[in-house]
């Protein structure tokens, strides 16, 4: 149980992240939220790391633990996030997270895969039915404005841009669940936090470099002058890179990489009541019963 409620304390955190998140994005950019959050999130777990082990990160760790949690970091915290803004930008939010929705089959078929993991009939069932709870929930909600959703695109680019906004969102959920199984490599024991700190820095490292080579680096600098959203920025960061993905961690080490998945992903589900208190969006009877099926999905998992 450990696993399965570590999974769900992440969903959690990572609903509340994604509020905050929205926020500050608006206000200062998908690219330099991107990286600030990863810094702020290596901050927060140095800090931690300090406390706890009287070292800022595991640098006594061994270096194939670190090239194992690095190679994760690269995967899930980098390249997926990367192909995911990129995703929302082609095809619209709504698209793209229906197809991220598959990651937890795809974290369970690479789990039985890599590492030998098995699913009862009813876990595999409790996985079908909250992936399709998050599809039905996911379709409720209104279409965004992606470029591949507009009417005054040509009708080629369009299609260009459709097929490659659904490779980019199927890449991003093949890094999520890439992520996940080479972190259970890496750390299949090892303290979650300084797990995730290995995971971040190495994050933070390569975008860096990213920035610095593409001359972004600039404007991510001046995004934090914006008080309001450095504030936001700095909740989500804790309740996100900090808490969060060292939760998601410690899921996959206490259960299996799909069922861990699962109940990661009922973010669009969690999200449906927040998005309806307090930015009074209308509910959907879809969102409603695509909830309901998921929140039974999750409670065999649980069982």
């Amino acid at each position: 149980m450990t696993g399965t409620a570590a999974a769900l304390a992440t969903a959690i955190l990572w609903t509340i992240t994604a509020i905050t998140f929205e926020y500050a994005g608006k206000r200062i950019g998908a690219i330099a939220l991107n990286f600030l959050r990863l810094a702020a999130g290596a901050v927060f777990l140095g800090i931690y790391g300090i406390v706890a082990h009287g070292s800022f990160a595991p640098f006594d760790a061994p270096f194939s633990t670190w090239a194992w949690m690095g190679a994760s970091g690269l995967l899930g915290l980098v390249l997926g996030d990367l192909f995911l803004f990129q995703a929302f930008i082609d095809i619209g939010a709504r698209i793209a997270m229906l197809i991220y929705a598959l990651a937890p089959a795809f974290a369970g078929l690479l789990g039985w895969l890599v590492l030998g993991e098995t699913l009862s009939p009813l876990a595999l069932a409790g996985m079908a039915l909250t992936i399709l709870g998050i599809a039905m929930a996911v379709l409720g909600r209104p279409a965004t404005s992606g470029n591949a959703e507009s009417p005054t695109v040509a009708a080629g680019s369009a299609r260009r841009k459709t097929g490659r906004g659904a490779i980019f969102a199927l890449l991003a959920t093949l890094g999520q669940a890439g992520g996940l199984i080479l972190s259970k490599i890496g750390a299949p024991k090892m303290d979650a936090f300084s797990g995730t700190q290995m995971r971040v820095l190495v994050a933070v490292l390569v975008f860096g470099i990213i920035l610095i080579g593409s001359g972004a680096w600039k404007g991510v600098l001046s995004s934090l002058k914006d008080g309001r959203a450095a504030a936001s920025l700095l909740a989500g960061s804790f309740f996100g890179p900090f808490l969060g993905v060292s939760l998601s961690l410690a899921a996959v080490q206490g259960a299996s990489a799909g069922v861990a998945a699962s109940i990661m992903s009922l973010v669009p589900v969690l999200i449906i009541a927040p998005s309806a208190l307090f930015f009074k969006e209308k509910l959907r009877p879809v969102e409603l019963i695509g909830a309901i099926v998921a929140v039974g999905g999750t409670a065999l998992l649980f069982i």
